[in-house]
């Protein structure tokens, strides 16, 4: 029995071998269609990682809380100032209501001009808790970070590309940069940091290059929380009044985050008349982004699926076809005693060789993904270096071993799908009228 299967295998060999044309174009349906399973599945896990990444980053236990302006205005003077967003007296309220919270890290952020020596930058102004640069993964690379004793003083600490714009030339620890009537002395820059990605529509992308980070009760004392700004000619003001930008807290265990979003909405729709907060929870954007990567991955997975069956058809038709030219052999064989069974596993053997090779050479492509995309980004960035969105340029391929074990699955099912019905209809001939064919 073992020889009369090796004997099938090679008829079937030297079979596909005389058709060397047709056999490679049925064979390149297949090889495109695992090619494509793969690469498309790894571009999608590449995204989903940097994503993840971005969450990961803001503290799995973290929840954030940002002031926003309501769109049907706030408190007061409706004309000239709102009044909205977070308050200190809510922090105060967390600390005292909500247990088991391991930090909390009020911020108030603010577009402002800085000068120092006539080189003028507009850049974030942040003020701070001490918290704030372990929250953020910011590391220092001049001089130190602000501390306790500076609560009130007139220091600052600069990002990295807002100190390389201010003072390109010079080391910026003890100079003076002035903003608006106020003047700071730096005390520390900060090691470059790469941007946060904005992550769907429940957090705002966050870029660190241009800060520049004062105590908060600094901010308290030269800014304040009311700010007007001058609108259209003459004396015409608009004002807002907003103690804080943000508040992150964080969590001892990460099973009390649920609990913990529950108290907080209860205290700020208790002393909030107007929905002028959002909460964020990266625990439930990381449970998002596996949800979004799942359903990405079968469309995707269905997509290239159906490039795949499209091979499979193409397989099907070319062993009907082959089974028509080869009606008279299959007559002799059959006339020298070959059974059906023997017929049927000649043209399967066909089939799962041209769509074996082609899966496994679809795979062999597929874990090129990473290098041909770096390359192909590569040449892309030589020819025009704004030509390509920055997500792509921080993009990596992530290959998944079940994206290269399915779709060799499916490319071998795939050959034996469509290739039974051909076989079937070879083993089902009579002897007598294949051998009259012509």
């Amino acid at each position: 029995m073992y020889s009369s299967f090796t004997q099938t295998v090679r008829l079937g060999l030297k079979s596909l071998l005389l058709q060397k044309m047709r056999s490679t174009l049925a064979a390149l349906g297949i090889f495109i269609g695992t090619t494509t399973v793969i690469w498309l599945v790894a571009m999608g896990e590449g995204v989903s990682y940097q994503a993840q990444q971005q969450i990961l980053e803001l503290g799995a236990k973290n929840i954030i809380l940002r002031s926003i302006e309501p769109t049907a205005g706030g408190s007061g003077d409706k004309n000239r100032v709102k009044t909205y967003g977070l308050l200190r007296a809510d922090h105060e309220r967390m600390l005292a209501n909500i247990p088991g919270i391991a930090r909390t890290v009020p911020i108030r952020e603010l577009r402002r001009e800085l000068d120092a020596d006539g080189r003028r930058l507009t850049a974030t102004l942040v003020g701070c808790a001490l918290e704030h640069f372990e929250l953020n993964q910011l590391e220092i690379a001049r001089g130190r970070w602000l501390s306790e004793k500076d609560d009130g003083e007139n220091v600052i600490v600069l990002a990295d590309g807002t100190a390389k714009k201010l003072f390109p030339y010079e080391n910026p620890i003890g100079k003076k940069v002035r903003v608006e009537s106020d003047v700071y002395t730096v005390v520390g820059q900060t090691k470059p940091r790469s941007a946060s990605a904005a992550i769907g529509g429940s957090l705002a992308s966050r870029e660190y290059s241009s800060d520049a980070y004062i105590p908060l009760a600094t901010f308290r004392q030269r800014v304040g929380d009311q700010i007007m700004t001058r609108t259209g000619e003459g004396m015409n003001f608009k004002g807002e009044i907003v103690e804080l930008t943000q508040i992150t807290l964080t969590v001892t265990d990460i099973a009390l985050i649920d609990e913990t979003v529950a108290i907080i909405e209860r205290l700020l729709k208790k002393y909030h008349d107007q929905e002028d907060y959002a909460v964020v929870v990266p625990k439930e954007l990381l449970r998002q982004a596996e949800r979004t990567r799942a359903m990405f991955n079968v469309m995707l997975v269905v997509i290239a699926g159906i490039s795949l069956l499209v091979g499979g058809v193409g397989i099907m038709n070319i062993m009907l076809a082959t089974v028509t030219e080869r009606t008279r052999e299959i007559g002799i064989r059959r006339a020298l005693g070959a059974k059906r069974r023997d017929i049927i596993q000649q043209f399967l053997v066909e089939t799962t060789v041209l769509t074996g090779s082609g899966g496994l050479l679809g795979v062999c492509c597929g874990l090129m993904c990473g290098p041909i995309f770096r390359t192909v980004r590569w040449i892309a960035m030589t020819v025009s270096p704004d030509l390509l969105p920055p997500t792509i340029l921080t993009l990596e391929p992530r290959i998944a071993l079940w994206s290269v074990l399915l779709s060799l699955f499916i490319s071998l099912g795939v050959g034996l799908l469509f290739g039974l019905y051909p076989a079937r209809r070879a083993a089902m001939m009579s002897p007598i009228e294949a051998l009259r064919h012509e």
